[in-house]
Order: structure tokens, then C-alpha cells, then sequence
């Protein structure tokens, strides 16, 4: 199976995703260093080099390559944004929204050089956080409150795992 970790700068899809794939002892993607290696640039540099609009695509080209495999997948934030990222995805296996405050997002990502952080106000990202928020909700398969540490939450998804399959 292959299982997708979808929400809002950090929200804790990379330090959970790395738990539950130990876990379930199955492989761990960070899609965001997956897209750094096959273009061979970092994020930032893809997007002050090509633009948002070229990594978008990346990223899409990245859910199709990721969900030919089993494991855990922490996708970027903006990765489950477009229709066909998030068909793609829950038709290989399963899309979790990890549901986290905006509060407890910031206060991970305010100090990161991510370029969405570097160019926007808090305000303007509490935006962000809203809009995206409703979309991870309906790309999503299933939904986890995810405000709790990276322990729980794998106790909580196998949990759910276990129920589903």
C-alpha cells in the first residue's frame, strides 16, 4: 500500500511519515528531496530558476513515479492541490490529511528558508493556510487530527490502517 501524507507546512508529514514507515517497515519518501534529486537543483533554486509552475509540475510527475510504489510518501504542501495529483494518488493507495492548527504550523516553518515563507507575511500564509485547508480535506481519503506528538499520531494511523484494510 501506498500511503500519502498531505497537509500544510509543517504539520509533521516528514517526521510522522519517517515513524510510520518504520513502523510498518515499509520505505519513506520525502517527495520534496525526491523532486530535488531527480532535477538535481534544490526547491528554491527550481522556483527563482523556472518558476512555481514548473515545480507544480515536478511534483506531478513525482505522484505518478511515487505511487507505482509501496511505502509512505510526506508530500510537499502544495503537492495534493491539483485534481490530478490527488486522483493519482487515492487511486494507488490512500491520501491522509494530517489536520494541524495554523498556530502550530508557523511557529514550525516561520524561521525555514522555504520560498512560500520567505516572500509571505504571517497573515498572508494564515490565508494560504486557509484556502489549502479546504482542498486538503476534499483530496484527501481520510482525515486525522494530527495536533498530538509524532508517536501518537502513528499509533492513531495504524489504528486507522488496521480499520480500513
Amino acid at each position: 500500500m501506498t500511503i500519502f501524507l498531505c497537509g500544510f507546512m509543517g504539520c509533521g508529514k516528514s517526521t510522522i511519515g519517517q515513524k510510520l514507515a518504520k513502523k510498518l517497515n515499509v520505505p519513506f519518501t520525502d517527495m520534496d528531496e525526491y523532486i530535488e534529486q531527480q532535477a538535481g537543483k534544490t526547491i528554491p533554486e527550481i522556483f527563482a530558476q523556472e518558476g512555481e509552475e514548473h515545480f507544480r509540475d515536478l511534483e506531478t510527475g513525482a505522484v505518478r513515479d511515487l505511487s507505482e510504489r509501496e511505502g509512505v510518501i510526506a508530500c510537499g504542501g502544495g503537492a495534493m492541490l491539483r485534481d490530478i495529483n490527488a486522483k493519482i494518488a487515492a487511486e494507488h493507495g490512500i491520501v491522509l490529511f494530517l489536520d494541524v492548527p495554523f498556530r502550530t504550523c508557523y511557529l514550525r516553518i516561520a524561521n525555514t528558508d522555504r520560498p512560500i515563507v520567505r516572500r509571505s507575511s504571517r497573515q498572508e500564509l494564515y490565508n494560504l493556510y486557509r484556502k489549502r485547508r479546504g482542498v486538503y480535506r476534499r483530496h484527501s481519503t481520510h482525515q486525522i487530527d494530527a495536533g498530538q506528538s509524532a508517536t501518537v499520531m502513528v499509533q492513531k494511523i495504524t489504528a486507522l490502517l488496521e480499520e480500513i484494510s
